[in-house]
């Protein structure tokens, strides 16, 4: 059994495309030539080069002594807080920005929930000198206001949404509009590995660097290239599928997948999709997602503006169907105790995000010898206010 992508776009029962008709070219179009296009040595060439150079890859394996000390294991962290923005999704931006130029696209358009996607994709837009919309949710751009203000500084117009929960649901339907309207000239830069195929498939492969800068360094470092565990948080997933991708088919690799329970899973309050969500169809995707008895979306709750999605993207949604993946669901406060934990003992502040897979540490009794890599998804300035009036700083 495989757990990649299949020739019709599905990981399992999960994928697929569903699209109104005014968005079948584009969406056709992209899935006609992704993968030629990601082939070309010109291609590869421009997308290494700026992964080196401009994101400043390759980031850091970086053996977190005091942190593996309390676990008792031997825990690296994937530092992906240190790429240029501050997160893992400068990877995927950099990607479909090259994609886009050579399909001939001259608009730029994205959702962003954390806002890091958002900053991520204003930057190539900036560097490529391409018109660039971003869609928010309204509460997000209250929540995570230095990274509206770093889109806006690199040139990208901000537009609220203000349906629903006003949050990352809301823009990415948003901007599902915004693509239907203008099918043309507009490419549209999903953030994570959601949506349509081919964009669960072409985001985890733009993400994939993460697996495989980890398995060299791990070479180096432990004289073997995979780990006992892999941890990552999920919301839609795209930093998870990165740091998974070369291990999914490596039985002896642990897949930890952690999202996010909000107040709770039960309290109604929540975004623990693998607990909480059936099998139904958002932004285009066959996957499991939080809905009523009628398929009516329930709105999820998360203090993490990165993880409070509906949904999950369907390699996920198949990892967890499969049982490949074991997933945990941790609380809001759990993640700001984590959060604080690795600032006061490693000296790094992590997004709120990463904060949920490091309480996950905390669920599983290591043996003394076993490697575990975190992904540490992006870097903490973006939630600093959150963290200074829950703790009283």
């Amino acid at each position: 059994m495989t757990y990649n992508i299949d020739d019709k776009g599905y990981y399992g029962k999960f994928g697929g495309a569903f699209i109104p008709e005014m968005l079948h070219a584009n969406v056709e179009e992209l899935k006609q030539q992704y993968i030629s296009i990601m082939n070309e040595p010109s291609f590869q060439a421009d997308f290494q080069n700026l992964l080196k150079d401009y994101v400043g890859r390759p980031t850091p394996l970086y053996f977190a002594k005091r942190l593996s000390e309390k676990y008792k294991a031997k825990i690296y962290l994937k530092r992906e807080d240190l790429c240029h923005t501050g997160a893992h999704k400068v990877n995927n931006t950099i990607g479909q920005i090259l994609m886009a130029q050579r399909l001939g696209k001259t608009r730029i358009i994205a959702e962003t929930g954390a806002g890091q996607h958002g900053v991520a994709t204003a930057t190539v837009c900036a560097l490529m000198g391409m018109e660039c919309i971003v869609y928010m949710g309204a509460v997000d751009i209250k929540r995570q206001a230095p990274n509206v203000m770093r889109m806006k500084m690199l040139g990208a117009e901000v537009r609220p949404a203000e349906s629903g929960s006003k949050t990352l649901k809301d823009a990415t339907n948003e901007a599902i509009r915004d693509w239907i309207s203008n099918p043309k000239e507009t490419h549209y830069i999903i953030g994570s590995v959601v949506g349509p195929h081919p964009y669960p498939d072409m985001v985890a492969k733009f993400q994939s660097v993460i697996s495989e800068e980890i398995k060299w360094q791990l070479q180096e470092k432990e004289n073997t290239p995979n780990p006992d565990y892999v941890f990552a948080c999920v919301g839609g997933g795209s930093n998870a599928a990165g740091a998974f991708y070369h291990y999914l088919d490596e039985p002896n690799v642990k897949l930890i997948s952690v999202e996010a329970a909000g107040m709770g899973i039960n309290s109604g309050e929540s975004a623990a999709t693998s607990v909480l969500g059936t099998l139904g169809i958002i932004h285009g995707s066959k996957t499991l997602l939080m809905q009523t008895e009628d398929g009516q979306i329930i709105e999820p709750y998360s203090i993490s503006a990165g993880l409070d999605y509906p949904g999950i993207g369907p390699m996920h949604a198949h990892l967890i169907d499969s049982k490949r993946a074991q997933t945990f669901s941790v609380t809001d406060q759990e993640a700001l105790d984590a959060a604080l934990d690795l600032s006061r003992i490693e000296g790094i502040i992590p997004a709120l995000e990463t904060a949920h897979a490091l309480h996950a540490l905390s669920l599983i009794d290591f043996e003394p010898n076993d490697i575990v890599v975190l992904n540490l998804s992006g870097r903490g300035d973006k939630d600093l206010q959150t963290y200074i009036s829950n703790y009283d700083l």
